[in-house]
């Protein structure tokens, strides 16, 4: 019995010699490559017990991974207030390809009216809209169960050009004192630019008509209803140039800086899609970069398909009178002082109570997107 357990002992110190020299002969080799190398690889896995074979180098090459599939433009339902040369860098960001360098594919439509494109926006059937800062406002304060968010900055004057029935010599707003001026709808921003502005002038007896619906307005005015109009680019330009109205004066000019038309999400969807929300904001940012630059001719080429029937010169006419009077500000955001100012003059038109003020901005308000512009991604 002794003498057996003796002989096992031996077996056993015979292999961990035997495994310890051969361990030692591959490892010295490890560094080794070719053929040598795959010798070694081939006896270490003997050892474990491995039943690969080992490396030929020989082999056929590795099938090269197959070609990555780009990815497709994420589609976003967008909704435009009103079509208008007020809003070129949206125009600009599409026909020059800035929001597909981004990802994304624009379907646009047109709401006509703020708070059209609001409801489209609580009711999902838009992802974004173009509308009036004033509609998270109004979104806000109703307590409902989904609010909106400004998120880009769009214009920071108002758009809209005063025109007269009758050419004048020299325009003076007093000269408004018992006419009737066709308007714009209770409750939007460019009705509440117009009559704050005659606050600010003292005119207190005009009339201003505000239930026609903005597609029918120049036609109103050509009919023969009202003695002066406040129409957007190019329906000003166009009926000018058609000799049926004279211009008086800039809307933007008069009132000044006002944060008139911004691009809003509701909060559910900003939270949800960031990503979405950032190339959005690029896109747009590029767009008006490039109108800074860009010729009269390329211009007018980049914003036609949008205008269909307008002329190049009407458009090219309107882009200068928006550019003259700095409706597209060098940084797209809404600060606190034209916030401040947008709360003003809703409660200034009785379309908000005092106290119903938003105290904190960031609730309607999230300037984080245009905060990254420029920044290295």
């Amino acid at each position: 019995m002794m003498k057996r357990k003796m002989r096992t002992t031996a077996a056993l110190l015979m292999t961990v010699l035997l495994l310890s020299f051969v361990a030692a002969c591959g490892g010295g080799k490890a560094t080794e490559t070719g053929a040598g190398a795959g010798a070694d690889a081939g006896a270490n896995n003997a050892v474990n017990g491995a039943a690969e074979p080992a490396a030929n180098p020989a082999a056929e090459p590795a099938a090269e991974p197959a070609a990555t599939e780009p990815k497709k433009p994420v589609t976003v339902k967008f909704s435009e207030v009103i079509r208008s040369i007020f809003y070129a860098p949206h125009y600009v960001a599409m026909s020059q390809g800035f929001f597909e360098e981004e990802g994304l594919n624009i379907d646009m439509n047109t709401a006509q009216g703020s708070d059209k494109g609001a409801a489209a926006l609580i009711a999902g059937t838009a992802d974004i809209s173009l509308v009036g800062p004033e509609t998270a406002i109004y979104i806000y304060n109703q307590k409902g169960g989904k609010t909106l968010k400004i998120f880009h900055q769009l214009t920071m004057k108002d758009g809209s050009f005063l025109l007269s029935r009758e050419k004048l010599d020299a325009f003076d707003w007093s000269g408004l004192s018992g006419k009737k001026v066709i308007g714009w709808r209770p409750g939007s921003a460019p009705q509440m630019v117009m009559n704050s502005t005659l606050n600010l002038k003292g005119v207190k007896d005009a009339e201003v008509v505000t239930n026609i619906a903005a597609p029918a307005m120049a036609g109103a005015f050509t009919s023969g209803q009202g003695d002066f109009i406040q129409l957007f680019e190019p329906a000003a330009s166009t009926l000018i140039q058609e000799g049926k109205a004279y211009f008086a004066a800039s809307m933007g000019e008069a009132f000044g800086a006002f944060p008139e038309t911004s691009y809003v999400a509701t909060s559910d969807y900003i939270r949800q899609n960031p990503e979405i929300i950032q190339s959005f904001v690029n896109a747009v940012a590029k767009g008006a970069e490039w109108l800074k630059t860009a010729s009269d001719d390329e211009i007018a080429e980049a914003l036609a398909p949008f205008f269909e029937g307008t002329s190049k010169e009407l458009i090219i006419e309107s882009v200068r009178r928006y550019k003259s009077q700095d409706t597209w500000p060098v940084k797209p955001e809404l600060t606190a002082d034209a916030f401040e100012k947008l709360q003003g003059v809703l409660i200034e038109n009785g379309v908000m109570k005092a106290e119903d003020k938003v105290a904190a901005m960031t609730d309607v308000v999230d300037m984080s997107f245009v905060q990254n512009l420029g920044k290295a991604e």
